[in-house]
Protein backbone atom coordinates (compact mmCIF):
# COMPACT_ATOMS: atom_id res chain seq x y z
CA UNK A 1 0.00 0.00 0.00
CA UNK A 2 1.26 3.09 -0.76
CA UNK A 3 0.04 6.60 0.81
CA UNK A 4 -1.06 8.41 -1.96
CA UNK A 5 -0.39 12.26 -0.74
CA UNK A 6 3.76 11.76 -0.44
CA UNK A 7 4.39 8.00 -2.64
CA UNK A 8 5.47 6.24 0.34
CA UNK A 9 4.80 2.98 1.45
CA UNK A 10 2.63 2.28 4.72
CA UNK A 11 4.64 0.57 7.34
CA UNK A 12 3.76 -1.60 10.48
CA UNK A 13 5.57 -2.60 12.93
CA UNK A 14 5.60 -5.45 15.50
CA UNK A 15 7.01 -5.92 18.54
CA UNK A 16 7.81 -2.45 20.88
CA UNK A 17 10.50 -3.68 23.03
CA UNK A 18 13.93 -1.85 24.14
CA UNK A 19 14.80 -1.99 20.00
CA UNK A 20 11.51 -1.70 18.52
CA UNK A 21 9.61 1.14 20.71
CA UNK A 22 12.73 3.87 19.55
CA UNK A 23 13.27 2.69 15.68
CA UNK A 24 9.35 2.85 15.25
CA UNK A 25 9.56 6.26 16.78
CA UNK A 26 12.18 7.15 14.13
CA UNK A 27 10.16 6.27 11.81
CA UNK A 28 7.18 8.23 12.97
CA UNK A 29 9.74 11.37 13.29
CA UNK A 30 10.23 10.64 9.79
CA UNK A 31 6.78 11.74 8.30
CA UNK A 32 6.04 7.57 7.90
CA UNK A 33 2.32 6.16 8.59
CA UNK A 34 3.09 2.95 10.94
CA UNK A 35 0.67 0.86 12.28
CA UNK A 36 1.56 -0.96 15.34
CA UNK A 37 1.52 -4.00 17.26
CA UNK A 38 2.92 -5.03 20.97
CA UNK A 39 1.66 -8.45 22.92
CA UNK A 40 1.46 -6.07 25.54
CA UNK A 41 -0.97 -3.39 24.10
CA UNK A 42 0.57 -0.65 27.04
CA UNK A 43 3.41 -0.53 25.14
CA UNK A 44 2.21 1.30 22.03
CA UNK A 45 0.87 4.14 24.35
CA UNK A 46 3.32 6.68 23.78
CA UNK A 47 3.64 5.68 20.03
CA UNK A 48 0.11 6.24 19.21
CA UNK A 49 0.13 9.73 21.24
CA UNK A 50 2.99 9.95 18.33
CA UNK A 51 0.75 9.46 15.53
CA UNK A 52 1.04 5.90 14.85
CA UNK A 53 -2.06 3.51 14.08
CA UNK A 54 -2.83 1.22 16.41
CA UNK A 55 -3.46 -2.69 15.34
CA UNK A 56 -5.57 -5.25 17.22
CA UNK A 57 -3.14 -8.29 15.47
CA UNK A 58 0.26 -8.79 13.13
CA UNK A 59 -2.89 -9.69 10.33
CA UNK A 60 -4.13 -6.57 11.02
CA UNK A 61 -0.87 -4.31 10.44
CA UNK A 62 -0.33 -6.47 7.23
CA UNK A 63 -4.11 -5.55 6.32
CA UNK A 64 -2.73 -1.94 7.12
CA UNK A 65 0.96 -2.15 5.40
CA UNK A 66 3.23 -3.23 2.58
CA UNK A 67 6.78 -3.37 4.68
CA UNK A 68 5.80 -4.97 8.03
CA UNK A 69 8.80 -4.36 9.93
CA UNK A 70 9.32 -6.64 13.22
CA UNK A 71 11.51 -7.18 16.18
CA UNK A 72 10.37 -10.27 18.43
CA UNK A 73 12.26 -12.22 21.03
CA UNK A 74 13.37 -14.92 19.61
CA UNK A 75 12.38 -17.87 16.98
CA UNK A 76 9.54 -19.04 18.76
CA UNK A 77 8.02 -15.21 18.88
CA UNK A 78 8.74 -15.29 15.53
CA UNK A 79 6.38 -18.27 14.60
CA UNK A 80 3.62 -17.10 16.90
CA UNK A 81 3.38 -13.57 15.31
CA UNK A 82 3.46 -15.41 11.66
CA UNK A 83 1.79 -18.76 11.18
CA UNK A 84 -0.31 -18.20 14.58
CA UNK A 85 -3.87 -16.91 15.42
CA UNK A 86 -4.66 -14.00 13.66
CA UNK A 87 -0.89 -14.08 11.96
CA UNK A 88 0.74 -12.50 8.96
CA UNK A 89 0.06 -15.79 7.26
CA UNK A 90 -3.56 -15.02 7.17
CA UNK A 91 -3.33 -11.90 5.57
CA UNK A 92 -2.92 -10.70 1.27
CA UNK A 93 0.25 -10.97 0.87
CA UNK A 94 0.41 -10.09 -2.33
CA UNK A 95 3.42 -7.51 -2.92
CA UNK A 96 4.11 -7.47 0.65
CA UNK A 97 7.14 -7.65 2.57
CA UNK A 98 8.49 -8.77 6.19
CA UNK A 99 11.63 -7.02 7.24
CA UNK A 100 12.57 -8.99 10.26
CA UNK A 101 14.96 -7.48 12.56
CA UNK A 102 15.20 -10.32 15.48
CA UNK A 103 18.20 -12.53 15.74
CA UNK A 104 17.42 -16.16 15.06
CA UNK A 105 19.39 -19.33 13.54
CA UNK A 106 20.22 -18.82 9.88
CA UNK A 107 18.70 -21.68 9.14
CA UNK A 108 15.05 -21.19 10.99
CA UNK A 109 14.97 -17.91 8.69
CA UNK A 110 15.56 -19.54 5.87
CA UNK A 111 12.43 -21.84 6.88
CA UNK A 112 9.71 -19.06 8.00
CA UNK A 113 10.61 -17.27 5.24
CA UNK A 114 9.73 -20.25 2.28
CA UNK A 115 6.52 -21.31 4.64
CA UNK A 116 5.40 -17.90 4.49
CA UNK A 117 6.12 -17.15 1.01
CA UNK A 118 3.95 -20.80 0.00
CA UNK A 119 0.97 -19.47 2.45
CA UNK A 120 0.40 -16.36 1.13
CA UNK A 121 2.95 -14.93 -1.41
CA UNK A 122 4.62 -12.19 1.14
CA UNK A 123 8.42 -11.42 0.82
CA UNK A 124 10.92 -11.91 3.51
CA UNK A 125 14.01 -10.09 4.09
CA UNK A 126 16.40 -11.19 7.65
CA UNK A 127 17.77 -7.62 9.24
CA UNK A 128 19.09 -7.93 12.33
CA UNK A 129 20.75 -4.54 14.18
CA UNK A 130 23.67 -4.25 15.91
CA UNK A 131 23.76 -0.81 18.14
CA UNK A 132 21.75 -1.68 21.20
CA UNK A 133 19.59 0.87 22.33
CA UNK A 134 21.47 4.23 21.93
CA UNK A 135 22.08 3.26 18.54
CA UNK A 136 18.18 2.69 18.01
CA UNK A 137 17.45 6.06 19.79
CA UNK A 138 19.97 7.72 17.66
CA UNK A 139 19.50 6.06 14.43
CA UNK A 140 22.75 5.17 14.33
CA UNK A 141 22.51 1.22 13.86
CA UNK A 142 24.02 -1.01 11.48
CA UNK A 143 21.86 -3.41 9.83
CA UNK A 144 23.10 -6.58 7.93
CA UNK A 145 20.13 -7.71 5.09
CA UNK A 146 19.58 -11.18 3.26
CA UNK A 147 17.12 -11.73 0.94
CA UNK A 148 16.12 -10.46 -2.67
CA UNK A 149 18.15 -7.55 -4.06
CA UNK A 150 15.42 -5.84 -5.15
CA UNK A 151 13.10 -5.46 -2.23
CA UNK A 152 16.51 -4.28 0.04
CA UNK A 153 16.33 -1.44 -2.16
CA UNK A 154 12.86 -1.29 -1.75
CA UNK A 155 12.93 -0.55 2.07
CA UNK A 156 16.56 0.93 2.18
CA UNK A 157 14.92 4.51 2.49
CA UNK A 158 12.76 3.45 5.51
CA UNK A 159 15.55 1.75 6.71
CA UNK A 160 17.84 4.77 6.89
CA UNK A 161 15.37 6.28 8.85
CA UNK A 162 16.73 4.38 12.02
CA UNK A 163 20.41 3.33 11.01
CA UNK A 164 23.35 4.37 9.79
CA UNK A 165 24.29 1.45 8.04
CA UNK A 166 22.33 -0.80 5.95
CA UNK A 167 24.17 -3.34 4.10
CA UNK A 168 22.61 -6.40 1.64
CA UNK A 169 24.80 -9.26 2.76
CA UNK A 170 23.43 -12.11 0.62
CA UNK A 171 20.22 -14.21 0.21
CA UNK A 172 17.90 -15.18 2.98
CA UNK A 173 19.64 -16.42 5.75
CA UNK A 174 22.65 -13.73 5.28
CA UNK A 175 21.59 -11.27 7.73
CA UNK A 176 21.32 -13.35 10.16
CA UNK A 177 24.59 -15.20 9.26
CA UNK A 178 26.15 -11.85 9.38
CA UNK A 179 24.61 -10.95 12.93
CA UNK A 180 26.19 -13.82 14.39
CA UNK A 181 29.70 -12.71 13.51
CA UNK A 182 28.41 -9.18 15.32
CA UNK A 183 27.70 -10.91 17.84
CA UNK A 184 31.25 -13.48 18.58
CA UNK A 185 32.92 -10.15 18.86
CA UNK A 186 30.54 -7.93 20.79
CA UNK A 187 30.02 -11.35 23.21
CA UNK A 188 33.72 -12.05 23.32
CA UNK A 189 34.22 -8.01 23.93
CA UNK A 190 32.23 -7.75 26.64
CA UNK A 191 33.73 -10.18 28.37
CA UNK A 192 36.88 -9.52 27.77
CA UNK A 193 35.68 -5.60 28.96
CA UNK A 194 34.65 -6.68 32.42
CA UNK A 195 37.47 -8.81 32.76
CA UNK A 196 40.07 -5.70 32.15
CA UNK A 197 37.81 -3.44 34.17
CA UNK A 198 37.90 -6.02 37.23
CA UNK A 199 41.78 -5.78 36.77
CA UNK A 200 41.74 -2.32 37.04
CA UNK A 201 39.53 -1.51 40.13
CA UNK A 202 41.29 -4.35 42.13
CA UNK A 203 44.53 -3.06 41.70
CA UNK A 204 43.23 1.01 42.75
CA UNK A 205 43.31 2.00 38.70
CA UNK A 206 40.41 4.68 38.38
CA UNK A 207 38.37 2.53 35.73
CA UNK A 208 36.32 5.35 34.73
CA UNK A 209 39.15 6.92 32.61
CA UNK A 210 40.44 3.57 31.36
CA UNK A 211 38.14 5.00 27.86
CA UNK A 212 39.84 8.08 28.13
CA UNK A 213 43.90 7.00 28.90
CA UNK A 214 42.92 3.67 25.67
CA UNK A 215 40.98 6.84 23.47
CA UNK A 216 42.84 6.22 19.73
CA UNK A 217 45.39 3.50 20.83
CA UNK A 218 44.60 -0.13 19.62
CA UNK A 219 42.68 -1.01 22.64
CA UNK A 220 40.12 1.79 21.66
CA UNK A 221 36.42 0.61 20.18
CA UNK A 222 32.70 1.79 20.78
CA UNK A 223 32.29 -0.90 23.08
CA UNK A 224 35.59 0.62 25.57
CA UNK A 225 33.94 3.79 25.65
CA UNK A 226 30.32 2.71 26.09
CA UNK A 227 30.84 -0.36 28.04
CA UNK A 228 33.72 0.10 30.34
CA UNK A 229 31.71 3.50 32.26
CA UNK A 230 28.80 1.79 33.03
CA UNK A 231 29.93 -1.61 34.48
CA UNK A 232 32.59 1.19 36.78
CA UNK A 233 29.67 3.09 37.64
CA UNK A 234 27.35 0.32 38.59
CA UNK A 235 24.94 1.38 35.63
CA UNK A 236 22.51 -1.28 34.54
CA UNK A 237 18.85 0.73 34.20
CA UNK A 238 17.87 0.92 31.26
CA UNK A 239 19.76 -2.10 29.94
CA UNK A 240 21.72 -1.73 26.84
CA UNK A 241 20.62 -5.32 26.33
CA UNK A 242 19.65 -8.17 28.39
CA UNK A 243 21.56 -11.21 29.32
CA UNK A 244 19.23 -13.89 28.02
CA UNK A 245 19.84 -11.95 24.63
CA UNK A 246 23.26 -12.63 24.45
CA UNK A 247 23.07 -15.78 25.50
CA UNK A 248 20.68 -17.16 22.49
CA UNK A 249 22.88 -15.55 20.35
CA UNK A 250 26.12 -17.17 21.60
CA UNK A 251 24.55 -20.41 21.81
CA UNK A 252 23.82 -20.15 18.41
CA UNK A 253 27.04 -19.35 17.07
CA UNK A 254 28.16 -22.65 18.70
CA UNK A 255 25.30 -24.66 17.07
CA UNK A 256 26.17 -22.99 13.20
CA UNK A 257 29.76 -23.62 14.18
CA UNK A 258 29.22 -27.17 15.28
CA UNK A 259 27.27 -27.65 11.59
CA UNK A 260 30.04 -25.69 9.65
CA UNK A 261 33.15 -27.33 11.62
CA UNK A 262 34.54 -23.67 12.46
CA UNK A 263 36.41 -23.77 15.86
CA UNK A 264 34.86 -21.08 18.08
CA UNK A 265 36.55 -21.51 21.48
CA UNK A 266 36.42 -17.84 22.10
CA UNK A 267 32.67 -17.64 21.39
CA UNK A 268 31.81 -20.78 22.98
CA UNK A 269 33.37 -19.49 26.50
CA UNK A 270 31.71 -16.26 26.56
CA UNK A 271 28.65 -18.34 26.17
CA UNK A 272 29.35 -19.99 29.47
CA UNK A 273 30.25 -16.19 31.00
CA UNK A 274 26.54 -15.36 29.62
CA UNK A 275 25.28 -18.60 31.57
CA UNK A 276 26.63 -17.98 34.53
CA UNK A 277 25.52 -14.05 34.60
CA UNK A 278 21.87 -15.55 33.65
CA UNK A 279 22.33 -17.94 36.74
CA UNK A 280 23.62 -15.47 39.31
CA UNK A 281 22.16 -11.85 37.65
CA UNK A 282 18.57 -13.15 36.01
CA UNK A 283 17.75 -13.70 32.41
CA UNK A 284 16.91 -10.25 32.27
CA UNK A 285 19.61 -8.46 33.82
CA UNK A 286 21.71 -6.30 31.69
CA UNK A 287 24.07 -7.79 30.00
CA UNK A 288 27.17 -5.80 30.88
CA UNK A 289 26.19 -7.00 35.09
CA UNK A 290 28.23 -10.20 33.79
CA UNK A 291 31.15 -7.70 35.11
CA UNK A 292 29.51 -8.36 38.80
CA UNK A 293 30.38 -12.22 38.24
CA UNK A 294 33.93 -11.30 39.53
CA UNK A 295 33.11 -8.82 42.27
CA UNK A 296 35.55 -9.79 45.54
CA UNK A 297 33.41 -11.06 48.74
CA UNK A 298 32.75 -8.10 51.02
Amino acid sequence: MVDSAGGKEKLGYLGLGLMGLPMTKRLLGAGYDVAVWNRSPGKANALLEAGAKAAVSPRDVAAHASIIFMCLTDASAVEEVVFGDNGLSGADGNGKLVVDFSSIHPDKTKSIAARLKAANGMGWIDAPVSGGTKGAEEATLAIMAGGEAADVERIRPYILAMARNFTHMGPTGAGQMTKLCNQVIVGCAMAVLAEATRLAVNAGIDAKRLPEALAGGFADSIPLQLFVPRMAQGIHSPPLGHIHTMLKDLDTVVAVAQDTSTPVPMAALAAQIFRMGKAVRGADADALEIYKLSAPKE
